[in-house]
């Protein structure tokens, strides 16, 4: 079975990770499978993308044109309206002569939203964000109007109905008509939930499959190695926050979390922000900070993360965060609020806290349980084997050969 898998990138993001770990995972299942990129950040020959130095150049280009929008409107929540032609991304596709062709995240200017139907192939849809079914947002926030069909965009700070991001659901409507063979696969429930209630994919078959993860190299390490790496100390209890722009993207809670931290007193803590350099204002914690700057390769990752004693993601809105299961996977517990798909990788008080829905008071309180716990091992045991049972790379990638295979056999 051929498969080709098209993402923006194989590195550059969570998203982008998530599809890579599945393209690595099918290979290791003997599938023959293809990643086809806008932007390529490894050397990896089953990566390919665009070759020619000037098509290069317009791809490094396209996010940013794809994104202006966004700066028009004085939005900092991402809106991609895909309209840009020419990525080449869909004849390189075509060309390879896949089975079955599995998008990821293909906004930033991957793909532009006509040409989806364009794809030879029986198409299974991957959802990391709400994109696939928004008029533009990756995330809608307590919007719903996804549900009938955009329009007055409180991301784009607009009051009228045909604005931008009703003329981009319009050209999805148009656009999915063309796709004969379209399966979703949400990964998580509540994404899934959201897809099947919204207007674009309502007469879809919608599936719920995680993403997968490679536990043999996500997994617990010695805490002061982990440490010295770091150069964070060793005599201290850490608290680690690790997301993607955690400090600018409002979705990612920092404001919350650090309301939270400081309705405590904690003693002997440190704060660690993994995902950015040190800013050049003070954060407002009463607690010492150390900063680790963005990593792109997966080795990095498990030491990061074994620094900690336990990991906040204090988001706002989240499908699954490949944080939660990266950290849990290390064997360190997990404080979230009980939104999106959090529920799916957090058993409460078993490997994590579930806090209530953006109740900071109920966050600190998840941070003292974490802290303060007794029985810190057992739950970091649970931690790492939640993992192995639902999310390991092994397990998860035979459900999506299932499906291929289901797929092809029915057409």
């Amino acid at each position: 079975m051929r498969v080709a898998i098209i993402s923006a990138s194989e590195l550059n993001g969570g998203a982008a990770r998530a599809a890579y770990r599945l393209h690595k995972s099918l290979l290791l299942a003997d599938i023959d499978s293809t990643m086809v990129v806008q932007k390529k950040c490894s050397d990896d020959f089953t990566v390919i993308t665009p070759s020619s130095r000037f098509k290069k150049l317009i791809n490094e280009l396209r996010p940013a044109l794809d994104h202006i929008i966004m700066k028009i409107s004085g939005s900092k929540v991402l809106f991609s309206s895909s309209y840009l032609p020419f990525s080449g991304i869909v004849d390189k596709v075509n060309a390879l002569n896949p089975d079955i062709v599995h998008l990821h995240w293909v906004a930033g200017g991957t793909v532009r939203i006509e040409d989806l139907g364009k794809i030879n192939a029986p198409v299974v849809w991957n959802l990391q964000d709400m994109w696939p079914f928004t008029g533009g947002c990756h995330y809608t926030g307590d919007c719903t109007r996804y549900e009938n069909n955009c329009g007055k965009c409180k991301i784009l700070n607009s009051n009228k109905e045909n604005d931008l991001s009703k003329r981009v659901f319009k050209r999805k409507v148009e656009a999915y008509k063309q796709i004969d063979n379209l399966t979703i696969v949400g990964v998580s429930r509540w994404i899934s939930g959201c897809a099947k209630s919204s207007f674009l994919f309502k007469k879809n078959r919608v599936l719920t499959i995680p993403n997968c993860f490679n536990t043999d190299l996500l997994k617990p390490i010695d805490k002061n190695i982990a440490r010295d790496i770091f150069g964070i100390p060793k005599n201290k209890k850490v608290i680690l926050f690790a997301a993607m722009n955690p400090l600018d993207d409002p979705r990612k809670g920092a404001a919350q979390l650090f309301e939270a931290l400081n309705l405590l007193e904690l003693q002997n803590v440190v704060f660690v922000v993994a995902g950015s350099s040190k800013p050049e204002e003070k954060l407002k914690l009463k607690y010492p900070v150390y900063f680790i700057p963005p990593l792109s390769d997966e080795t990095s990752l498990p030491m990061m993360y074994n620094t900690a004693d336990v990991v906040i993601v204090p988001s706002l809105q989240e499908n699954l965060a490949n944080s939660i299961i990266e950290s849990l996977s290390c064997g360190v517990p997990v404080i979230a609020f009980n939104i999106g798909g959090n529920a799916d990788m957090i058993d409460h008080k078993v490997n994590g806290y579930l806090a209530n829905n953006l109740d900071v008071k109920d966050m600190a309180n998840g941070v003292t349980w974490a802290l303060d716990n007794d029985n810190y091992i057992e739950v970091s045991i649970k931690s790492r084997e939640k993992v192995l049972s639902f999310f390991d790379r092994k397990i998860v990638v035979r459900q999506y050969i299932n499906l291929y295979k289901e797929i092809v056999g029915g057409g």
